[in-house]
């Protein structure tokens, strides 16, 4: 089963707007996670997934900002 999240162009600021927002849904979740977790190996794992997600929010506004145009986005779940 696969969930369509978005698809479209979408203007830069949008762009940044859209992927900002998604990241920090993902981001949060890690970090509820954290506060209920006791395992270091579990914390450490999701701190440095965090920290990934921070950097790809980060060269990806870069991006699109260099870019200065509009933006084609497709974002998908696929459940298995």
């Amino acid at each position: 089963m696969k969930i369509q999240l978005l698809t479209g162009s979408f203007e830069a600021k949008d762009a940044v707007n859209l992927l900002t927002q998604m990241i920090h849904v993902k981001i949060k979740y890690h970090e509820g996670k954290i506060n209920n977790l006791s395992n270091e190996e579990d914390i450490k794992f999701r701190e440095g997934r965090i920290k990934q997600l921070q950097k790809d929010l980060y060269d990806a506004v870069n991006y699109i900002k260099n870019k200065g145009s509009n933006m084609d986005l497709i974002a998908e779940v696929e459940i298995s």
